[in-house]
This record gives structure tokens, sequence and C-alpha cells, in this order.
């Protein structure tokens, strides 16, 4: 069930890769609580501006921004901006990702160059550029970042991204570390195999039948399950909470 409480009113957040997917759903969650939401993307725009409007819909307020979290000087540039136009940050979602898959004798460096940027380097980029606003924040100040139950037990034909989204832990809980002098939490939300276009891309359908035998909620994620888990540790229950994976996979992974 939806958190509706509005106990993000006036809290501006910065959702990566919020134009579709997780992320749309992400954006939507948070604006349910009230907040401001700072929707990145890389080049659809079309698809941002439909999110927006569901932010809108969803009784917040949408801003666009187009950068590649895996440019720095973008990432830096952008996050200032965000900073002066909407007078501070006080949340963090990294959620822009890429999967390219291939088997590891035939995975190109490039191949892997581009998940690793992307992926880890991202929400490296973004927490460095937003470090010192969370910060300015204090207890309000939240880092989401979205891994992967694949970052916590691979996957064969996966070796960059299941590298990518184990390396976003070891970010997150440091990150915790070093931001919790002023309150700011930092936490990490690992899904399953949820239902979105990523997915549908890498998972024919006799695969994922096999796979949701696998679960024992017997079905597949929806990108709801993991905006749900975002809002919460992105609001004031989740004060206390800070270095932690929240496995959001429907048993998957114990």
């Amino acid at each position: 069930m939806a958190i509706t409480d509005r106990a993000l009113e006036g809290r501006v957040a910065l959702v990566t890769g919020g134009s579709r997917g997780i992320g749309r759903a992400i954006c939507v969650a948070l604006a349910r609580r009230g907040a401001k939401v700072v929707i990145n993307y890389a080049s659809r725009e079309d698809a941002a501006r439909e999110t927006a409007e569901l932010v809108t819909a969803a009784g917040g307020t949408a801003a666009l921004s187009a950068f590649d979290v895996g440019a720095s000087d973008a990432v830096t540039e952008a996050v200032k901006a965000i900073g002066k136009d909407h007078g501070g940050l006080d949340i963090l979602v990294n959620n822009a990702g890429v999967a390219i898959n291939g088997l590891l004798l035939r995975y190109k460096d490039e191949q892997w160059a581009r998940t690793l940027q992307v992926n880890l380097g991202g929400a490296f980029h973004c927490s460095r550029a937003a470090a010192s606003m969370l910060l300015r924040a204090k207890e309000h100040g939240r880092i989401v970042n979205i891994t992967s139950v694949v970052g916590e037990s691979g996957n064969g034909g996966q070796v960059a991204y299941a590298a990518s989204k184990a390396g976003m832990i070891g970010l997150t809980q440091s990150l915790a570390k070093e931001l919790s002098s002023r309150g700011v939490t930092a936490n990490a939300v690992s899904p399953g195999f949820i239902d979105t276009d990523m997915t549908a891309e890498h998972l024919p359908e006799a695969a994922r039948a096999k796979l949701i035998e696998q679960i024992p909620l017997a079905r597949i994620g929806l990108a709801d399950d993991v905006a749900h888990a975002v809002a919460f540790l992105a609001g004031p229950e989740a004060a206390y909470i800070t270095g932690q994976v929240l496995r959001v996979n429907g048993g998957l992974l114990m």
C-alpha cells in the first residue's frame, strides 16, 4: 500500500533514471508523500515529461534535468543547478542503470567500462555532487541506491552488471559511515526480478515461468514494490536506518 502521509512536503528529491520503469514509480511514490521531484533522464525527454505529469497528478511538484550520470562534469554542473533552482537537495535516489549482458569470454572492454561507468560511477558521481547539500539538510538528508539481487548472488551472463551492483552496496555502506555525523542516511534497495521494459527484453517467457517457480511469493515484482521501499527509506520513519540493504525480491534471495 502506498504511503500518502505528505511527510516529504517541502523536500527536494533527485531521482536518476526517472523517466520510466522503476525510476518512474519512485518519482510518483515520493510525490505522493509531497516531495518536489527532479526527474533525471539521459535522452527520453518525452518519457520524462510523462513521468512529470504523473508526479503532478500524485500531488507532488515536478522538474526535469537531463544529464548522463556516467559523465562526471555533467553531473557536477547539473546537481549544482538543481540546488540553485530548488533551494537545496534533501533526497538522492541513484536509480539510473544499464544492463549490457554477455558471457565472460565474449564480453568487450567497452561493454564492461560503460556498465561500470553508468551503474557504479553514476551513483558515485551523483553522491559526491550532492553530498554538501545533503549534509546541509542534516537529519532530512537521504541517499537511496538501487542495487540488484544479482549484485548479491551473481548471475551467469551478467558479470559487469553484477559487479557494478555489488559495488553499489559497498559504496552505500561507506557513504553511510561518512555522512552519518549530520544525520544523513544512506541505504540500498535490492530488487529481485521486476516487471519492467529492461527485464522483459532480457527474460523470455519460458525463462520467466521457470523463475517464478523459484520465487516463494510466486510472482515477478512490480515497480511499485520497489518504489514503496524507497519512499519509506526517504521518510522520517527511516531516520535510524543506515548502511542497510533492503531486499525487495519476493523471497528469491534470503
